[in-house]
């Protein structure tokens, strides 16, 4: 039995040693076909290209909230802002201007209440507030949808 020791560990370290060639080697071989989340999201977008259009047509689409002045989380800081909001189409514009000062303006309100004078103070908190605006307002739109939200203007001050 002391004779056939060594052959044994040998034998089994060969094998070892072959296991772990093919496991490194094998994806090559074959063909590795996951891909990480980033390759996909990348690819995914790699044949999308934005749509121009003239600024008559921005325009046309294109509804204004303006002098909007609200309290943030914080009540000490007061702020006033405009907004430009960009829809995907005439109609979805028509709708979005009658409802502008009855369910919009307290969209707005709601979505500014519950951010911090930080985060406004931040462009990481203005994208914020933007995507929770397209979210909110798009939920109560029935013909078309909001693409886009700028900030038009913006101060902020203490009371």
């Amino acid at each position: 039995m002391k004779k056939m020791l060594p052959w044994l560990v040998s034998l089994l370290l060969a094998i070892t040693l072959i296991a772990i060639v093919v496991m490194m080697i094998w994806p090559k071989i074959i063909g590795d076909d996951s891909k990480t989340p980033d390759q996909i999201a990348k690819e995914s977008v790699d044949n999308v290209q934005a749509e121009s259009i003239s600024a008559d047509e921005l325009v046309k689409i294109t509804s204004e909230l303006s002098d909007i002045k609200t309290n943030l989380a914080d009540p000490e800081y007061v702020v006033i802002m405009g907004f430009a909001f960009q829809l995907d189409s005439v109609k979805a514009k028509n709708e979005f201007d009658k409802i502008k000062t009855l369910k919009i303006k307290s969209i707005v309100n709601s979505a500014l209440w519950n951010l911090t004078p930080d985060e406004m103070s931040s462009k990481s908190g203005k994208d914020k507030l933007k995507a929770d605006l397209i979210n909110s307002i798009n939920l109560v739109l029935s013909e078309g949808k909001v693409n886009n939200v700028d900030i038009t203007s913006f101060i902020m001050t203490t009371l």
